[in-house]
């Protein structure tokens, strides 16, 4: 197949070829016209093929992939490609990035995809009805997805998985609160753990729609990423009947931080003001078995060796508590020099404490120690 036109150019991503405007490939910002293609956000979706990959293997139902934003349909095509599923339906509103994702089906030859061209919404209710649901809906939009939840929601199956990613990461992190309560429904705090409130307060709006429509949702995966927040919840139809949304409280003077149904006032260590995160999801953000059912799928699919890295501190902070320290955080209040990061997990766990690494930041930690027993511990440290 020839290509149409000069200014677009093939690649390969994963196993699957695609046809990409040249200039997303240059240029610092990937220009929309003709069509959007972000290459930096193949990691992204390296880690939606491993997420849905572990799905796949699991699922008994029909196996059917929904994409309401789906660009040029890379997302869509690598699904149709790489991985056991019958049909893929992928929905955009630009015709020109649709053309391309029919010419690129035709590179890989594949045959169990479909095209859609309309508003996102107005695509989910064709496929809100019993019968007609994705197994695998997946929403990637540029800003917020919190507009598009109840009719993604209302789109996925029974026991089907629900993606949404969000790039509005300025909201999000507190720099316009107003703007997140709006979206949201909660509002975060500026903290060094930023972007894992960010992340709950994602899964508590889901939580908030899920509920009023008489659905369960339970978070299998997260992905936490300079440029955008992913999350990827199961979708039960059953009423949830957990106590599942409250706040982070933390105290901006000593650190220390909890998670709480109830809001507090004050810090219980050291008596001052506390900031309020939330109304926001306040349990588990990985689902273990889901985990390591992803790390089992890595060797069968051309992926980035960093989602093997990653993939693995998501394991093993599955069960930990909520909320992150970084190293550095704990020696400024110190006043002295960071241990380093494996040091001070083994000092925490020789303490009787739980500790892991955590694949949110570098030098980020979990643990159920409070920050002022960090600090004892931290001190002993040669």
């Amino acid at each position: 197949m020839e290509i149409p036109n000069e200014s677009l150019q093939e690649i390969v991503e994963g196993k699957t070829k695609i046809l990409v405007p040249k200039k997303s490939m240059t240029d610092k910002v990937p220009p929309k016209e003709p069509a959007f293609f972000n290459p930096r956000a193949r990691l992204s979706r390296d880690f939606s093929i491993i997420a849905y990959a572990a799905f796949l293997k699991k699922f008994e139902g029909s196996k059917i992939f929904l994409e309401g934003l789906s660009g040029i349909g890379v997302r869509g095509l690598r699904v149709s490609n790489e991985l056991k599923v019958e049909n893929v339906i992928i929905n955009d509103l630009n015709p020109t990035a649709l053309k391309m994702a029919e010419y690129s089906s035709k590179l890989n030859d594949l045959t169990n995809i479909e095209f859609s061209e309309k508003e996102v919404c107005r695509f989910f209710s064709d496929y809100s009805k019993k019968g007609k649901r994705g197994s695998i809906v997946d929403i990637d939009p540029f800003g917020s997805p919190a507009a598009f939840f109840d009719c993604g929601i209302r789109a996925t199956m029974h026991g089907g998985i629900l993606s949404v990613a969000a790039t509005d990461l300025q909201v999000l992190n507190g720099l316009f609160q107003k703007a997140c309560k709006r979206k949201y429904g909660g509002v975060p705090v500026r903290v060094e753990y930023g972007n894992e409130i960010a992340i709950r307060l994602i899964l508590g709006c889901l939580r908030m729609v899920a509920a009023r429509l008489g659905v369960e949702m339970i978070p299998m995966f997260v992905e936490s990423n300079m440029h955008y927040y992913r999350t990827y919840v199961k979708i039960l139809n059953r009423p949830d009947q957990q106590e599942n949304l409250g706040y982070i409280l933390h105290c901006k003077n000593c650190g220390h931080r909890k998670i709480s149904l109830e809001q507090e006032q004050e810090c219980e260590l050291c008596k001052l003001k506390i900031s309020i995160a939330g109304p926001l999801w306040i349990g588990k953000i990985f689902d273990k078995e889901f985990v390591q059912n992803m790390l089992l799928e890595i060797p069968n699919l051309e992926i980035d060796k960093v989602c093997e890295k990653t993939i693995s501190k998501c394991l093993a902070e599955s069960e930990m508590p909520g909320t992150y320290y970084t190293i550095d955080e704990i020696a400024s209040k110190m006043k002295s020099s960071p241990p380093k990061l494996e040091k001070a997990i083994l000092h925490l766990q020789k303490n009787n404490f739980v500790a892991s690494v955590t694949a949110f930041s570098p030098t980020g930690f979990r643990t159920d120690a409070k920050i002022n027993e960090i600090i004892k511990i931290f001190q002993t440290i040669q």
